[in-house]
């Protein structure tokens, strides 16, 4: 999405609070997605069932919303895009508490089918609001808000949804966000001015931009990355309890050290993309290439530091590739936009799917080494690319 193109359609109210409730929207439904990662042992416990089974909760709502994120706008036709947001975001409540109460992990699977469609729907939808909610001069910081909530979600909650699991189990961590998620569609109802559809990104459109060597060398940064970092990351509560024996309250804290130091990284992160996308992702997948297996051994105190230094690192992944992306294709930023969100959350899904598969059929180490490998990966890619592929014009 190009913040700083005009829309076109008149200017209507809502401006920053309507703005923080589209953020919390993002929030929601990235907490959503995320939630299992930190509970996949007490997940796979309650309902019998492997760790690597346990994460079809994660690979599943991924790949819907892969699929979801293009589909969701054009099916919505002409409907006001505020109360598709409404009924977004009350579908991912409905999914969400029910889920609370799921018997079997068939059922668990199948609700979280439910929250891909609305990961991928809202992601979609909520990308190129900014422009109509505020002034121009203030679209990019709103843009900016808005997106907080996918990178605040992203690394805070798994720590959070693990804090909730810890002190009432799984299930009560599912319930906590089924009710903020109800809440905050009530607030995108009571908030946001009607908003009448723009323009749909037309399937020719999208496909056309492969064409592109710049986005087509972002895609795959973007693909190599995040299925790299999911792949390990997806199991990191077993191995954090198999790195150093530590207890339900203890891996709290290394996880919300984790996200503390994401969300550090992806405000340092954001402030360096917008003058060069590509030197900031060259850091960070050097980084995750390193910190990631190294999570394979177990290192006493020095496991702190890896997470922490994990964080730190992928909390700027959404907002580098993202830019990398939409940099690639200046004029269609909203086609790339929808590339880019099918693109991680099919990384996310495929991450965790291999991630278990390696777990189930070797052991919990080989998922981290092939994340590391996948994340080196991505790292090649960015070496090998011509700058003036992946920066933006100008830069």
């Amino acid at each position: 999405m190009n913040m700083c193109a005009k829309s076109t359609f008149p200017k209507v109210k809502g401006g920053w609070p309507a703005v923080a409730a589209v953020a919390a929207g993002t929030f929601s439904v990235v907490t959503s997605e995320m939630l299992p990662v930190g509970l996949l042992t007490p997940i796979g416990s309650g309902l019998g069932v492997p760790a690597g089974t346990a994460g079809l909760t994660m690979t599943v709502p991924g790949l819907v919303a892969a699929v979801a994120a293009p589909a969701v706008p054009a099916a919505a036709g002409r409907l006001d895009r505020r109360w598709v947001l409404v009924g977004l975001m009350g579908l991912l409540a409905a999914a969400n508490l029910l889920s609370a109460a799921a018997p079997h992990i068939v059922v668990l699977v199948g609700l979280r089918v439910l929250v891909g469609v609305c990961i991928g729907g809202v992601w979609a939808v909520a990308a190129g609001l900014a422009v109509r909610l505020v002034p121009e001069r203030s679209v990019g910081a709103a843009t900016s808000l808005v997106f907080s909530g996918i990178a605040v979600a992203s690394v805070l909650g798994v720590p959070a949804g693990t804090l909730a699991g810890g002190l009432g189990g799984w299930r009560v961590a599912f319930a906590a966000v089924g009710v903020l998620s109800l809440a905050v569609a009530a607030a995108l109802a009571l908030l946001l001015p009607p908003l009448p559809p723009e323009r749909a990104v037309r399937p020719a459109e999208v496909a056309g931009l492969l064409r592109i060597p710049g986005v087509r060398a972002g895609l795959l940064v973007v693909l190599l990355l995040v299925t790299g970092h999911f792949a390990g990351y997806t199991f990191v509560r077993p191995v954090l309890e198999r790195a150093s024996g530590a207890g339900a309250g203890l891996i709290s804290g290394l996880l919300l050290a984790y996200g503390a130091a994401g969300v550090a990284g992806n405000f340092l992160a954001g402030a360096a993309a917008a003058r060069s996308p590509r030197r900031v992702l060259l850091v960070i997948s050097a980084a995750l290439a390193v910190v990631v297996p190294a999570m394979s051994v177990p290192a006493g105190g020095a496991v702190a530091a890896l997470v922490v230094g994990w964080g730190l690192a992928y909390g700027g992944v959404s907002v580098a590739t993202q830019g990398l992306l939409t940099a690639s294709a200046p004029a269609a930023r909203e086609a790339a936009s929808a590339l880019f969100v099918s693109a991680f959350n099919a990384a996310i899904a495929l991450g965790a799917l291999l991630g278990g598969r390696a777990v189930d059929a070797v052991s919990l180490p080989a998922a981290l080494w092939l994340g590391g490998l996948l994340v080196a990966g991505a790292l090649g890619v960015l070496l090998s690319a011509r700058p003036r592929a992946a920066e933006p014009a100008g830069r």
